[in-house]
């Protein structure tokens, strides 16, 4: 079939849930990822053909697009921060928003002159993303990373393969206080960094369907009478194992700014700062431990 053809059937079957721009963008993504095609050259050979076995495998993309199941998802892969990640149904796609946290701790901690390794734990780390973008652009850091999800480590140890970085990875529960004890031969950290559970079940009306009926919820919910759980758990962990002058980062629901900073005012913590991300919606915190 001639892939300007198959193109079409894309857009004629996508465009009314996706619009074009992003039917384009997805096609685009496939003929990259399994023909290694890039866009230019389906523009340079606008006849160009493939076999009857690859193009089974793009109508297997298009029914699973259909369903709406995230592209990540069905290629198995993203990028994030500039960096490769694989990505599956056990872990969060990563987001833009989450590339801005990366960003920020990035430039706060070359700014500083050290001569010792920054030590730094990536609370509920999926698929390693934070974790890994930060060893991979801070040379000094020696990086943790913890999650409750076996499935979800398997994920991130092998993303840490990939980008070929050293990640001390750690199956644990931060709402079990025997959390405390796995780190305790560990000194203090120089630097938190957490993007919790913080959708509200209420809030589950704004959620698109590729990704309530795709990314798992555990990473992603929490209930509506207790919505800063997981906020209050790091914060108290934070007071016992960040080093004087420390420094806790969060992603936060952009609906519960000033409630989730609130905890860090009630924990003595110094500096504290809400930043708003690219689109204006308040999404990052940041404090400093006293």
């Amino acid at each position: 079939m001639v892939l300007k053809e198959l193109q079409h059937i894309f857009h004629i079957e996508l465009d009314a849930i996706y619009g074009k721009h992003e039917v384009d963008s997805f096609f685009y993504l496939c003929t990259e990822h399994y023909l290694n095609v890039p866009r230019i050259q389906l523009t340079l050979e606008p006849g160009l053909a493939i076999t009857k076995s690859e193009t089974d495998t793009f109508f297997k993309v298009l029914e699973d697009l259909k369903q709406q199941k995230p592209i990540q998802y069905i290629l198995g892969e993203t990028e994030f921060f500039g960096l490769p990640f694989k990505v599956n149904k056990n872990v969060l796609i990563p987001r833009p928003e989450t590339e801005e946290l990366v960003d920020l701790i990035s430039r706060s901690v070359m700014s500083l002159v050290v001569d010792k390794p920054v030590k730094i734990l990536d609370i509920g780390t999926g698929s390693g993303c934070i974790a890994i973008a930060l060893a991979k652009n801070l040379p000094n850091a020696k990086v943790y990373a913890l999650d409750v999800s076996k499935e979800a480590l398997k994920v991130a140890k092998q993303n840490a393969e990939i980008n070929k970085v050293d990640i001390n990875f750690i199956e644990a529960s931060i709402l079990d206080d025997t959390c405390h004890l796995v780190f305790e031969a560990e000194s203090n950290f120089d630097i938190i960094v957490s993007n919790p559970p913080y959708v509200r079940n209420l809030e589950k009306e704004e959620i698109k369907p590729n990704v309530l009926d795709n990314e798992p919820h555990l990473a992603l919910f929490v209930e509506d009478d207790n919505p800063l759980l997981f906020y209050k758990a790091i914060t108290n962990f934070a007071i016992k194992k960040l080093k004087d002058k420390g420094s806790l980062y969060f992603e936060i629901n952009q609906y519960l700014g000033e409630e989730t900073q609130q905890l860090l005012i009630d924990a003595n913590f110094e500096a504290i700062e809400l930043l708003k991300d690219l689109n204006g919606n308040d999404r990052m915190l940041k404090g400093e431990k006293g």
